[in-house]
């Protein structure tokens, strides 16, 4: 989908494991097709991959879109989406060794040093937002 201001954006479902697997190709494609260096694919990819994974463990399903900014800067923008239990204390997730029971909480904080930009919204019981960006 194209808009008005010469951004494309794309949107995935992640529901389940195959679908952290599309998203993963999905923007290795894009990011190939820009042009992104080999280690630049892999950094975005692997943040990508991270993120829908958290959507699967800690929400059990949401989305991501994609953007592809033109606006003075090229690269890809991210944004996952979650409806599930939301994150108490954000600072306390993203310090390190600290995560939930069942995750080293390495996710988070290994998508923000992978990307160039990263933000994250969280409310408890209202779900998660998180985006992340990489410039080319």
């Amino acid at each position: 989908m194209n808009t008005d201001s010469g951004e494309k954006s794309m949107m995935i479902d992640i529901n389940c494991h195959e679908d952290i697997v599309a998203a993963r190709q999905m923007v290795r494609e894009i990011g190939k097709n820009m042009g992104f260096t080999l280690i630049n694919q892999t950094k975005i990819v692997t943040a990508v991959s991270e993120l829908a994974r958290n959507i699967i463990v800690h929400a059990k399903r949401g989305r991501m879109s994609v953007s592809i900014k033109k606006n003075g800067r090229e690269g890809i923008t991210a944004v996952f989406e979650d409806d599930g239990p939301g994150i108490t204390d954000i600072q306390k997730v993203m310090e390190k060794g600290c995560g939930s029971a069942d995750s080293s909480g390495l996710g988070l904080k290994g998508a923000k040093r992978l990307s160039d930009e990263f933000s994250i919204h969280s409310a408890p019981g209202k779900g998660t937002t998180v985006e992340i960006s990489k410039w080319l």
